[in-house]
């Protein structure tokens, strides 16, 4: 913004903040009678997509598939093969997807300014479930199709079918090689990749059907290859309407579990208490953490801090952590940020449901202490 100038000195941040801030930067406030200890570690700030070598992998892989779609609608109604259709629309949905990943990527490029503080990252994230919601969408009116052609079946010209097959599994194979040069970490690039590949699958099921018929003149087989297609185009589109529908609802990252990790963040030394734990992600591949440490009176808070942030890096590939850090008991002004009647290991759901109630009117998840506890 225009006229604002930023300085991230963290001794110069601290002195021109009140001592009632508490801040996610690298520096910390001080308020009366405690310590309040915000962190960022955000050690792997580099956050940025590798845009220009994705996107000419990306333009690569558009260019031979447009090419090909044009040629392949002319053929699949001459031949009146459906199967050759389904790959065009199946082909068109992924010209459609490579163009909206490219848009994606370069505002996900974009620095966080504003209200965007996260900047455009989940652009990408939208892409992807999009791509998803385009295959099921597709997947149920092809298999549609294919069912009312297995009852009534055209005739299908086998020859056309097979040639053209046959031409696309080298153009599929082209644009795959290209889409698995970019970078594929990204929820992004990986759902137009599952598009290519899958197209790739459905010339191969389309080249056996005409072989098929050419030879048998069984012409049901090309709605057969259309069926394995659409059985493809579910298990990759449920597969990325899923995985962006997890980070849209800042769900934990596959494969981290926030009760183990708070679980083995609560046997730091001198750590007595973990709660408001929260592990989301901002975009795929850039996981975020931020909880609230309670240590023991007089331990020192900066260690502590450090110490987990760097285990959290180390074991979790968590880099982007925010750890609010008090003493027990210290900051009475403060008392909502504690749970007051610690409970007991050995609590029922119900009390432990009760305790929770008295730290905030909405409760943020299990408190984690040493010992046996419950989640």
């Amino acid at each position: 913004m225009a006229g604002h100038e930023h300085s991230h000195d963290d001794h110069a941040h601290d002195q021109r903040h009140s001592p009632s801030h508490s801040h996610g930067s690298g520096g910390h406030a001080h308020g009366s009678g405690g310590h309040s200890h915000g962190s960022g570690g955000h050690g792997g700030h580099s956050h940025g997509v590798a845009a220009d070598a994705d996107r000419r992998w990306l333009l690569s892989a558009l260019a031979l598939i447009v090419v090909f779609m044009a040629g392949e609608v002319v053929v699949g109604f001459a031949a009146q093969s459906l199967a050759l259709i389904s790959d065009a629309a199946h082909m068109l949905t992924d010209a459609a997807s490579i163009v909206l990943a490219l848009i994606a990527m370069r505002l996900a490029a974009r620095p966080a300014r504003g209200g965007y503080t996260y900047g455009l990252k989940r652009a990408e994230i939208l892409s992807a479930q999009a791509n998803g919601v385009t295959l099921l969408v597709l997947s149920a009116w092809l298999g549609y199709e294919a069912v009312t052609r297995l009852f009534e079946p055209p005739q299908v010209t086998g020859s056309l079918v097979l040639i053209t097959a046959l031409i696309g599994i080298v153009v599929n194979l082209a644009a795959t090689w290209c889409m698995s040069k970019a970078n594929r970490s990204s929820l992004n690039v990986e759902g137009a990749f599952q598009h290519v590949l899958t197209d790739l699958y459905a010339f191969i099921a389309t080249a056996v059907a005409g072989a098929i018929v050419l030879t048998t003149g069984f012409a049901r087989a090309d709605a057969i290859a259309s069926l394995i297609v659409v059985a493809l185009m579910l298990k990759a589109g449920i597969a990325l309407v899923r995985d962006s529908g997890r980070i849209f609802l800042e769900a934990a990252p596959a494969g981290i579990d926030p009760d183990a990790v708070a679980d083995r963040m609560v046997t730091e030394p001198l750590v007595e208490e973990i709660h408001d734990l929260h592990i989301w992600e901002i975009t795929s591949g850039q996981p975020a953490l931020s909880a609230h440490i309670l240590v023991t009176p007089g331990g020192d808070c900066h260690a502590v801090r450090r110490s987990l942030q760097r285990r959290l890096s180390d074991e979790y590939g968590i880099t982007h952590s925010t750890l609010q850090v008090d003493h027990v008991g210290e900051d009475e002004a403060g008392a909502l940020l504690q749970i007051a009647t610690p409970p007991d290991s050995t609590a029922s759901a119900a009390t432990a449901a009760s305790t929770a109630a008295e730290h905030c009117a909405d409760s943020h998840g299990p408190v984690h202490r040493a010992g046996p506890h419950e989640h």
